[in-house]
């Protein structure tokens, strides 16, 4: 499949519906290939896809403060770059809700708070004790892993996914990677059934690895 195919399948299905919508926590924006990944199946416009100014703070910081070969320019572009990809991504006047939610950690408030403002039905998390379900439940919200949601976008619509995936190798040139190689990484960052579903689909459906 070319890219300009690849593109085509992304662009119409931007004209779909927005049913879903989903908060993504710090921790899964913090590592890159995962990152462009979330934000390339946002593109998507199979679900809307929301973070607030603080959330990107805390992955941004987290980010500097163990790569410090990373500079906070570099970031700040990075951040722009995600907003301006994902509409209507930001939440805010969010921060009023905090005082009446209670978690394991107190500081987790903040993204249960963006999830019912902008009444999101999940959480995009990799830790999923510190939002436990039965409080999440209390407002038709419910946390899971990156792996979990990517496979839930992949029953919604598997070419748009496998397409994202194509644009995100596409994009990898220094140095370049290969969609095996690409794979691979997202696995080791959390995508174990997801990554093991797009293997099986792109062998089906005779996906060239570029």
């Amino acid at each position: 499949m070319s890219s300009r195919e690849r593109r085509r399948i992304l662009i119409s299905a931007t004209d779909r519906l927005v049913a879903i919508i989903a908060v993504y926590d710090a921790c899964v924006l913090y590592p890159a290939p995962l990152r462009d990944l979330l934000v390339r199946l946002a593109m998507t416009g199979l679900f809307q896809a929301k973070w607030t100014d603080r959330i990107l703070d805390e992955c941004f910081r987290s980010i500097l403060r163990d790569r410090p070969e990373l500079t906070a320019q570099q970031l700040d572009r990075t951040r722009s770059l995600m907003i301006a990809a994902v509409r209507d991504c930001l939440v805010e006047e969010y921060e009023a809700l905090n005082d009446g939610l209670h978690l394991p950690d107190p500081d987790d408030r903040h993204v249960l708070a963006a999830a019912i403002k902008s009444g999101a039905q999940i959480v995009v998390t990799s830790n999923l004790r510190d939002f436990p379900p039965e409080v999440l439940a209390a407002h038709g919200i419910e946390a899971i892993s990156p792996d979990s949601f990517v496979e839930r976008i992949l029953d919604l619509d598997w070419r748009s996914v496998c397409s994202a995936v194509e644009l995100q190798q596409d994009s990898l040139t220094r140095p370049k990677v290969t969609t095996t190689q690409l794979l691979a990484k997202l696995e080791t960052q959390g995508l174990v059934r997801s990554v093991r579903r797009i293997r099986d689909l792109r062998i089906k459906e005779g996906f060239e690895d570029d």
